[in-house]
């Protein structure tokens, strides 16, 4: 009896962190065993995963649901910095058993990649000084010698490609940031989305936001998984549903001031 009410009692425990007793996938399995769960994310991403310089300190939407995923799972979190370039090789070379860093699904991503339900949307915005003599609305965009930025390996390089008639696309790569770029008057504009343009807003008094006049392309939001284990998608795609309900994507949302773009 003693034996079977130790059964029990584990098959109990397994199940309350979110393992099921048998039949695990191999990623579930290791993060079980280890007791670790790597978590790949974007270090300069404000207002999801952003490390502040000076103290080192994480912050984010998904600094903060990264660790409640860790809870329900009973592991502890280790971070995995990475990029938007690299994301790819980091997830199909095991570095990590899952990105979380609002990740956009794109087709091209969706090829070599897995990914959840989305949590959150965003369209295009663009990001100029205030004093900016050249790039005042969103309308001055798309003219001759207009100098766009966008963040290297993002969504937004192809797009602003394939949108603008007149405007030159100028990729912008580590260690050099957009704004780096635009103070400096390399550039006259950057574009991002709702979630790096509020937080930037919020702490830079030189930054101007503008909205386009008409929606440009209103994307979805994931964490991405390697493909091939269909089991710990089902994990993940589990632990979205359960913040939707349960209130914790609209805390983490409201704390971080992404009220606006979470997915009902």
């Amino acid at each position: 009896m003693k034996r079977i009410a130790l059964s029990l009692s584990l098959l109990g425990w397994a199940c309350l962190a979110g393992w099921p007793a048998a039949h695990a996938g191999p990623v579930a399995e290791r993060v079980r065993s280890t007791g670790v769960l790597r978590v790949c994310i974007w270090p300069a991403y404000y207002g999801v995963t952003y490390r502040h310089p000076r103290t080192r300190e994480l912050k984010g939407i998904d600094i903060d649901l990264s660790a409640e995923l860790a809870k329900d799972l009973g592991a502890r979190i280790e971070y995995v910095d990475s990029s938007f370039p690299t994301l790819v090789a980091d997830l199909t070379s095991q570095r990590c058993e899952v990105a979380m860093s609002a990740i956009a699904v794109t087709p091209q991503r969706q090829q070599v990649l897995s990914f959840t339900r989305p949590y959150l949307h965003s369209d295009v915005y663009a990001i100029t000084t205030k004093n900016n003599a050249v790039v005042a609305q969103w309308s001055d965009i798309d003219r001759p010698g207009v100098r766009v930025g966008v963040q290297q390996g993002t969504l937004t390089g192809p797009l602003m490609t394939a949108q603008l008639q007149h405007a030159m696309v100028v990729p912008v790569d580590a260690p050099a940031t957009r704004e780096q770029e635009l103070i400096s008057g390399r550039v006259d504009v950057f574009m991002t989305n709702y979630f790096y343009s509020r937080q930037l807003l919020d702490n830079a008094n030189w930054a101007k936001l503008l909205v386009p006049s008409r929606p440009i392309r209103v994307i979805p939001y994931a964490y991405a998984v390697r493909p091939g284990d269909g089991d710990w998608l089902g994990k993940m795609n589990d632990f979205v549903a359960r913040i939707k309900r349960d209130g914790r994507l609209k805390a983490a949302a409201e704390k971080n001031g992404l009220s606006q773009v979470i997915e009902p």
